[in-house]
C-alpha cells in the first residue's frame, strides 16, 4: 500500500511539473533551424498581409466618398472641358478618366468633323483603356494575397516535413522510437503548418472580397466613361 501510494505520488508530481498548455514561443525557440527559418518568413508574410488588409480597406472607403463627391460635382458642371481643366488632374480615378476623355474630345474636334462614328469610338477606346489602367492600379498590391493565401500552406507544411524527417533522425541516433523521443520534434513540426494556415487563410478571405471591390470600383468608373461618352455622342450630333 506504501509503494503505490508512493507510485501515485511520483506520477502526481510529474504531471504537476510538465506544461498544460502548448507555448508558441518555446515551439519556435525550440524548433530546427530550418524550421525556424520557414516560420519567421511566414509570420512576416502574415504580417505584411495584414498590412495591406488595413491599408487597403481605409483606401477604397476614402476612394468610394471621395469618387462620390467628385461625381457629383462633375455632373452638375456646366462645362466639363472647364472642369476637367480645373479639377481633373487630380488624384481621384474618374478625375484622370475625364481628362483622358476631354483631352480625345479636345483632339478630334479642334478641325471639323468628318467622322463621328469614328470620333465615338476613339472616346470609348480612350476612356476604357483608363478605366482599365485605373482597376490594374488598385489590384496590383492584391497580387501579394493571392500568392500568400496559395503559397503559404505549402511552405508550412515543407516546415513540417522537415520537422518530422528530423524527428525520425533523432530516433535513429538515439535508438528510441519512444514518444518522449519524438514527439516534441513532431509538435514543432506541425505549428510551421499551423503558420502557415494563420498566414494563408486571411489572405484568402481578403482576396476575395478586395477583388469584388476593385470589380464594383471598375464598374462604377465604366458606368462614368459610358454617362460621359452619351454626353460628347451628343453633342457631336449637335454640330
Amino acid at each position: 500500500m506504501i509503494i503505490r501510494m508512493t507510485a501515485l505520488d511520483l506520477l502526481a508530481a510529474a504531471a504537476s511539473g510538465a506544461p498544460t498548455r502548448l507555448d508558441p514561443l518555446d515551439l519556435f525557440l525550440d524548433a530546427d533551424i530550418v524550421v525556424q527559418v520557414v516560420m519567421a518568413g511566414l509570420l512576416l508574410a502574415s504580417l505584411w498581409t495584414w498590412t495591406i488588409i488595413v491599408a487597403f480597406w481605409l483606401r477604397m472607403g476614402s476612394l468610394g466618398r471621395r469618387t462620390a463627391a467628385y461625381e457629383e460635382d462633375f455632373w452638375q458642371a456646366a462645362d466639363f472641358d472647364a472642369f476637367a481643366r480645373q479639377k481633373g488632374n487630380g488624384e481621384l480615378p474618374p478625375g484622370r478618366v475625364a481628362r483622358a476623355g476631354v483631352a480625345e474630345w479636345r483632339h478630334s474636334t479642334k478641325t471639323a468633323i468628318k467622322d463621328r462614328e469614328g470620333t465615338r469610338q476613339r472616346l470609348a477606346a480612350v476612356m476604357g483603356s483608363q478605366v482599365g489602367h485605373e482597376a490594374d492600379d488598385l489590384a496590383e498590391r492584391l497580387n501579394f494575397l493571392a500568392t500568400v493565401g496559395s503559397v503559404a500552406p505549402f511552405v508550412g507544411l515543407f516546415g513540417t516535413v522537415w520537422g518530422i524527417m528530423n524527428s525520425f533522425f533523432q530516433i535513429g541516433q538515439q535508438e528510441s522510437s519512444s514518444l518522449a523521443v519524438v514527439a516534441p520534434g513532431i509538435s514543432e513540426a506541425l505549428f510551421a503548418t499551423a503558420i502557415g494556415l494563420f498566414a494563408a487563410i486571411p489572405a484568402v478571405i481578403a482576396y476575395n472580397r478586395f477583388s469584388h471591390a476593385v470589380n464594383r470600383y471598375e464598374s462604377r468608373l465604366q458606368r462614368f466613361a459610358d454617362r460621359l461618352h452619351a454626353s460628347f455622342s451628343r453633342q457631336l450630333e449637335a454640330q
